[in-house]
């Protein structure tokens, strides 16, 4: 373990005598923040041997103020293939060229038909160095044909320049009920569980695309919200309860939450649900700084989907049905196929399959 830290130090120092031409002030903010998380990481380490090298239990991304720097590294930085890789790399240079127009999935598999790294159901991980985050990413869908590829055209390059292993599960609910987003998290969640130890879940809606690759898709000690501006609020956020659209919470924050509610059939409400699961397990939400949590939507969000309208009698009694109504009264079927690019999760949803007892 010493000797492990003593070569992230030198990591540290190399990185140092790259960064030169940045300015002092920014370049030590830099070294200090990366000193400090290998000294947490090691002490950490230490306690419990045992702990995947990405969970550690002190929120590197709390202060944006101090350790959040706009400082990345420089061009010409030496990445290690032991090594971990860093959050802020000169691969991610902020804003996004956004393509809204349509696409074929066909189109799709043929752009990324010349990346052979990208493995059967969308898997990818770097080879340069060790990601720092093992991400799932979670898709809810019904009948988005023609955003699905969309968001994938700008996700798979963003991920990969920020170094993360990733791959893609899409929940498509069949069947003539309301849709239930929130159930198809928790679906998606067991059945990504079943391919590998993901440590880190983004809950994202397939008709949000991000405007930035700064906006790190990696987990910390707190739920994080990544859809802070969005274009049709006027790149406002609505409340500051608002947790909806893009959302990222570490596995076993998730599982202590008990995950999403079951209950919400139709659109509103759920992501309000979650928020207050979030603060009554005693977390905060993390949202990323300036403009970096900007996004575009895909219009025609909610078509065809009706509104929940008893949401606001769930939302009262969030608290009591926390305990009650999430992943332990979960029970689906679910057909699993796989894409080229992500792994598709087919389940018809009824009340039935999640019904919620006295509380």
């Amino acid at each position: 373990m010493q000797k492990a830290f003593e070569e992230e130090l030198l990591n540290t120092y190399l990185f140092m005598m790259q960064a030169q031409g940045i300015l002092i002030r920014d370049n030590m903010r830099t070294i200090g923040a990366q000193v400090y998380e290998q000294v947490v990481r090691s002490a950490y380490a230490k306690r419990n041997s045992s702990v995947n090298d990405s969970d550690y239990p002190l929120d590197l991304n709390h202060s944006e103020s101090f350790l959040q720097t706009t400082t990345f590294l420089p061009e010409d930085f030496t990445y290690f293939a032991n090594h971990t890789c860093p959050e802020r790399l000169p691969s991610m240079k902020g804003p996004i060229d956004i393509n809204m127009s349509e696409i074929g999935m066909d189109a799709i598999h043929e752009l990324f038909s010349k990346d052979p790294t990208i493995k059967l159901g969308g898997h990818w991980k770097p080879s340069d160095c060790v990601p720092r985050w093992k991400v799932a990413i979670l898709v809810p869908f019904r009948n988005r044909h023609e955003h699905l590829p969309v968001l994938l055209r700008h996700l798979i390059p963003m991920l990969q320049r920020q170094r993360l292993r990733f791959a893609f599960y899409v929940v498509e609910q069949v069947g003539t009920q309301p849709f239930n987003r929130a159930m198809l998290f928790n679906v998606g969640f067991q059945e990504a569980m079943k391919d590998l130890d993901w440590d880190c879940l983004i809950f994202h809606d397939v008709d949000h695309i991000p405007e930035s690759d700064r906006n790190y898709y990696g987990c910390g000690q707190m739920p994080r919200h990544f859809a802070t501006k969005l274009d049709k609020y006027m790149y406002l956020l609505p409340y500051t309860e608002f947790f909806g659209g893009v959302s990222g919470l570490t596995v076993e924050q998730f599982r202590k939450i008990n995950g999403f509610p079951n209950a919400f059939w139709g659109w509103g409400g759920e992501d309000d649900d979650l928020w207050n699961r979030v603060q009554n397990a005693g977390y905060s939400v993390s949202r990323p700084e300036g403009d970096t949590g900007k996004y575009k939507s895909i219009p025609h969000h909610h078509r065809g989907e009706v509104q929940f309208l008893g949401r606001y009698a769930l939302l009262r009694k969030s608290k009591e049905r926390q305990a009650v109504d999430g992943l332990n009264n979960l029970n689906y079927f679910a057909n699993v196929t796989y894409d080229a690019l992500y792994k598709n999760i087919t389940v018809n949803l009824t009340p039935e399959l999640a019904q919620v007892t006295e509380y």
